[in-house]
């Protein structure tokens, strides 16, 4: 009985002889009653209410479809775990239950946790795989081929183990390449975290950087039970590995096992030493089949010569005999050399002839000139004439002087001299006033040059009477008329 029980029941229901406690006390004593009553205990349920404080501490619930008890893990515990609880998840929690005066509230602390049942794990697992297939993680047109041969590859695996030691002997032994490690946890609550941090930190290196970035990434784990293989199943390994733009191989487990990554990865090998021997070809096989390749090419080269030989062999013989050809090629140029002297010398001969013939059509020069002389001799005979009446060619000079006084006479340059002038426009003279626009460019030629105007419009000219014009005399009957020049 607690130390808090009155001795007499009776008494108690009294009210009488009982003592005075504080509430600490009474939560104290309830503490102590629990933890005595149960020191450790294993208790099934499903989680609820599932959430990390910042401090590391879980907390969550675990129920059944009758009550619900209160749990929580501290931090140095969660890291132990070796599962990632989650709201759902049917688990067995092992640990002591106490009470937390703050609240007055009874609740297991949490030792360690199991999946509760393989079955259960599958449940679980096969959830998770139709999620992830829905949102197109596992699609087969993510999948990048394996390069034939890479320079680096990178493994994210335990830098301890019988895993490493076998991916690098079988690259050793098939062809030797550079091999970077990322040294992860493989089980417990921290190993999911690490592998995607791994995955991601690989893809992240620069390709011509300090550290070389790998063209393939082997991730590997040795066999174990479904529990133990768990952290390749969470959802932040799987998203990095869909995610990783490195070409990626899985290999976790025994060929039996399955994992999330798995479906992920660009390809699954049934174990890590198989995943090493799909990272690089067998050197001397590669060696073996380049020899080969290069007797096949060398023999395929050499039958394509011999089908060519006896091809132009075969043609050659279907030609004409070349020393034939050349003969009557010969005999066929000096015929046509033959027929054209002819043709130049028969050529000759008929030019010759009509020229001999237009000669013969061609007056004599001697007649030519005989007529030429007859036809100058009139028009001499008429001049010698001429110049035999002096007095006429006096008479003819005299009316050319005449004549030329009354050009003098009548040129208008006489009549700008007096004080006329000549008004042109763009197309010529202008006679009449009307023929004056506005804005029209004038050119005024005077007796001593010229001057430009523009015009403003024409006026009316003033009006006065005409003067009598004087009658010209008549000639006297005795003046001598003007003579013809011709």
């Amino acid at each position: 009985m607690s130390d808090f029980s009155p001795a007499d029941p009776d008494s108690a229901r009294a009210g009488a002889n009982l003592p005075v406690v504080s509430v600490s006390e009474v939560s104290q004593a309830i503490k102590r009653t629990l933890e005595g009553s149960f020191e450790f205990v294993r208790v099934r349920g499903e989680i609820s209410g599932f959430k990390r404080a910042a401090s590391g501490h879980l907390y969550l619930s675990l129920k059944d479809e009758n009550a619900v008890l209160d749990a929580v893990c501290w931090r140095g515990t969660a890291g132990r775990l070796g599962i990632a609880p989650e709201d759902g998840m049917e688990v067995i929690a092992s640990g002591r239950i106490t009470a937390y005066p703050g609240r007055s509230r009874y609740q297991i602390v949490i030792e360690r946790m199991e999946l509760a049942g393989e079955g259960a794990l599958l449940k679980l697992l096969e959830e998770r795989k139709r999620k992830l297939a829905a949102e197109g993680l596992f699609a087969e047109e993510r999948k990048r081929p394996l390069p034939f041969l890479p320079e680096v590859i990178g493994v994210v695996t335990s830098p301890t183990g019988a895993v490493i030691r076998d991916i690098l002997h079988r690259l050793a032994d098939r062809f030797p390449r550079r091999v970077l490690i990322w040294p992860v946890l493989v089980q417990g609550e921290a190993a999911a975290e690490q592998i995607a941090a791994a995955i991601r930190g690989f893809n992240r290196l620069a390709p011509e950087g300090a550290v070389p970035r790998p063209d393939l990434l082997i991730v590997a784990r040795g066999g174990g039970s479904i529990e133990d293989l768990w952290a390749f199943n969470e959802e932040v390994v799987v998203r990095a590995a869909a995610e990783s733009e490195i070409p990626l191989v899985s290999g976790v487990g025994h060929e039996t096992d399955t994992t999330l990554i798995d479906f992920a990865a660009d390809r699954r090998a049934p174990t890590p030493t198989a995943a090493a021997e799909m990272a690089v070809p067998v050197r001397s096989e590669l060696v073996n089949q380049i020899l080969e390749a290069d007797r096949r090419l060398r023999a395929a080269g050499q039958r394509w010569l011999e089908e060519r030989r006896t091809l132009v062999e075969g043609l050659g013989r279907g030609l004409p005999d070349p020393a034939r050809l050349i003969g009557e090629m010969s005999q066929r140029l000096d015929d046509r050399a033959e027929r054209l002297a002819n043709a130049v010398a028969a050529l000759v001969t008929r030019r010759r002839e009509r020229l001999a013939d237009l000669g013969a059509r061609l007056p004599d020069p001697r007649r030519q000139l005989a007529l030429a002389r007859e036809r100058l001799e009139s028009p001499a005979a008429r001049l010698a004439a001429l110049l035999g009446r002096p007095r006429l060619l006096i008479d003819r000079r005299q009316a050319l002087k005449t004549l030329e006084r009354v050009l003098e006479s009548t040129s208008y340059a006489n009549v700008l001299q007096r004080g006329f002038a000549v008004v042109r426009g763009p197309e010529g003279v202008i006679a009449r006033a009307a023929g004056v626009t506005p804005g029209l460019t004038l050119d005024i030629e005077f007796g001593d040059g010229h001057a430009a105007a523009v015009g403003t419009g024409a006026r009316p000219a003033r009006t006065r009477e005409p003067k009598p014009r004087a009658k010209r005399a008549k000639p006297s009957s005795g003046d001598e008329p003007q003579g013809s020049l011709l």
